[in-house]
């Protein structure tokens, strides 16, 4: 184990809908697992603040919140809560600020993945500095938070150029942290004849768009991921499945990354504002190529890659000629996947990206310290 230069204890707080757990239920969940196993491995104790079920909660006691309970399986969404979760949610944080108000020098910082508005008023409610990474666009509750700890011990982080942007448009600054991906675990694939999409199966990722341009160029398609909207899938994805496409369900890390390295190309559809695009980290990680839709924060995730192109957002002509063109490339020039993982591993390891996130951690933890001091009088 790598100990840390300055230990710290950490509370990380993550989103309440899914557990951390493989499958991870998206990229937000995968990003604050592997944050926590990092900080760990650096020295640093961690607590973590995350749904019942999640990895890491019993080493955390006291810290699970609940998860929403669907009482058909079909209903449930990324999108929309059951009856009754919010306010249960709500409850739960309370509990736990009074919990942070009466302990409040059991930790250094929190580091807060929350879409809940509430960790971020705990730096003003509990007096304990926040670091809150803004993993999406601008969301309400969120920037009513951010007013109300105006001026308090709470930095804040996006993940991209894009979503800083976004976010500074509404009055929050943030400094820009991409995230980062395990490279020992994504590891190079030997490539393959098949295109592959991967991600949350839901409107804005859009991978009936994915099916649409394999279809286009006659190449076979298997689309992985969780189903975060049934309506969705069964209207848009499943009349695409059968022949040349296929469905895998969700996938633990492993068998995704042997899907993804055994193939010729992967797909990223994005049609909303993509905040960064962690598919595209860990695609490139195995060495597969990407042809993606360029929005968001995707062309800075694709900035000096090889193996990569990105077209205009719903072109699915484009991406169809983009992703042939890339799986032409790799067969005349096997090698490409070698240059493609280095750069991949240079541009988007953990250990690059999350030594940035643990001196902001850090500073902000020493600078709230600072200003708790009483001044020395002579």
């Amino acid at each position: 184990m790598t100990r840390a230069v300055q230990r710290m204890r950490v509370l990380v707080v993550a989103p309440s809908r899914y557990p951390l757990r493989q499958p991870h239920a998206g990229g937000l969940e995968a990003t604050v697992w592997d944050r926590v196993r990092w900080l760990r491995d650096r020295g640093h104790e961690v607590m973590l603040c995350a749904a019942e079920g999640s990895d890491f909660l019993d080493d955390s006691p006291g810290f699970a919140l609940p998860a929403p309970a669907w009482s058909r399986v079909e209903d449930a969404s990324d999108t929309f809560y059951p009856e009754g979760y919010a306010l249960a949610t709500d409850a739960a944080h309370e509990v736990l600020l009074d919990r942070l108000r009466s302990g409040r020098h059991d930790f250094d910082v929190i580091d807060n993945h929350s879409l809940h508005p509430a960790p971020i008023r705990w730096s003003r409610d509990a007096d304990i500095p926040v670091v809150t990474t803004l993993h999406t666009p601008p969301l309400e509750p969120m920037l009513e938070a951010a007013e109300y700890a105006r001026g308090s011990g709470h930095r804040f982080v996006a993940v991209s150029q894009a979503t800083a942007r976004a976010w500074s448009v509404e009055g929050v600054d943030a400094f820009v942290f991409p995230n980062g991906i395990d490279t020992d675990r994504w590891t190079r694939g030997p490539g393959g004849s098949r295109w592959v999409w991967s991600g949350r199966i839901v409107p804005e990722k859009a991978p009936h768009l994915a099916i649409e341009a394999a279809r286009t160029a006659g190449a076979e398609i298997v689309v992985a991921g969780r189903i975060g909207d049934v309506d969705y899938f069964q209207q848009e994805v499943a009349p695409r499945l059968g022949g040349p496409a296929r469905y895998v369900g969700a996938l633990h890390q492993g068998d995704l990354c042997r899907l993804v390295g055994s193939s010729a190309v992967a797909l990223v559809t994005p049609m909303w504002e993509e905040p960064f695009g962690l598919v595209i980290a860990e695609a490139l990680a195995t060495g597969t190529p990407v042809a993606a839709f360029d929005i968001g924060g995707v062309a800075e995730v694709l900035a000096g890659m090889p193996g990569t192109a990105a077209v205009t957002a719903g072109d699915v002509t484009a991406l169809a000629h983009a992703a042939l063109e890339l799986a032409r490339q790799g067969e005349r020039e096997p090698l490409t996947r070698v240059w493609t993982r280095r750069a991949a591993v240079r541009e988007h390891a953990l250990s690059r990206r999350y030594r940035d996130v643990e001196r902001v951690l850090t500073h902000t933890a020493l600078r709230s310290r600072e200003q708790r001091m009483p001044a020395v009088s002579w």
